[in-house]
């Protein structure tokens, strides 16, 4: 199903390159750097594939960040599967830091925390929004440049 998918992603080139990032950045357990490679050794233009990849792993983070800000605790515990622990945790080490923060929603495995918390905790939108989306910008650009890397490293 998983390969089925991400064929479906691929077929539909940038706007699969963004429904795929958007997927990984909301609530979905989803790589969008494998659609984002597959796409990049399609042929698709960088520069579109970062930028659209951008945006939609951006949408993705904020609609977590939206959640948050709902403060629909059954929410986040079931469809992000975040403990209440883990929020304590990570809110009390952002506290006082603000939307800066945003630009770590990119890593994996904490980025949703972050940006849930960052909700809960009513960082100013439009700064969480602009610093989120820098932060996954460079993801994407260290992403590729990686993958060039190395691949240039093998041929």
């Amino acid at each position: 199903m998983l390969e089925s998918l991400l064929q479906i992603l691929q077929d539909w080139g940038y706007l699969g390159a963004f429904v795929a990032s958007f997927l990984a950045g909301s609530i979905v357990p989803f790589s969008s750097e494998v659609v984002f490679l597959a796409l990049y050794q399609a042929g698709l233009d960088p520069v579109w594939l970062i930028v659209w990849t951008t945006l939609g792993n951006t949408l993705g983070g904020m609609t977590c960040y939206w959640v948050g800000m709902l403060g629909k605790m059954e929410w986040i515990h079931k469809y992000f599967k975040v403990s209440q622990e883990k929020l304590d945790k990570f809110h009390r080490y952002l506290q006082g830091k603000g939307a800066f923060m945003a630009l770590f929603t990119s890593l994996p495995y904490v980025g949703d925390v972050i940006a849930i918390c960052l909700g809960i905790m009513r960082s100013n939108v439009w700064m969480t929004l602009i610093y989120m989306f820098i932060g996954k910008l460079i993801r994407y650009i260290v992403v590729i440049y990686l993958f060039t890397k190395t691949l240039g490293a093998i041929l």
